[in-house]
């Protein structure tokens, strides 16, 4: 990620327009510099932005078997956020 690159996440509890900080960080790179965490980056957090909450395509699960009459179509939309990447805060 990059700030002012814009990713879907699953869905926050957090409304559009709020500022949400993700502190559970598993790698940073800073040019030469990355620093890998095992399993997390300790101190480091990303600063975003809500811009939308809004649901994926609908993906039709469609099970089917042939000569015994079964079948069996299911459709399913996730729920996501839509985040603005506003920092990259690294660790000192």
């Amino acid at each position: 990620m990059i700030p002012g690159q814009t990713i879907d996440v699953e869905r926050l509890s957090v409304a559009a327009e709020n500022a949400v900080e993700l502190d559970r960080v598993l790698l940073v790179a800073d040019g030469d510099r990355v620093l890998v965490g095992n399993p997390l980056v300790s101190g480091a957090r990303v600063v975003a932005q809500v811009v939308a909450q809004h649901r994926a395509p609908k993906v039709v699960v469609f099970k089917y078997k042939p000569k015994v009459r079964y079948r069996r179509k299911h459709g399913h939309r996730q729920s996501l956020t839509r985040l603005s990447i506003q920092h990259i805060l690294l660790p000192e």
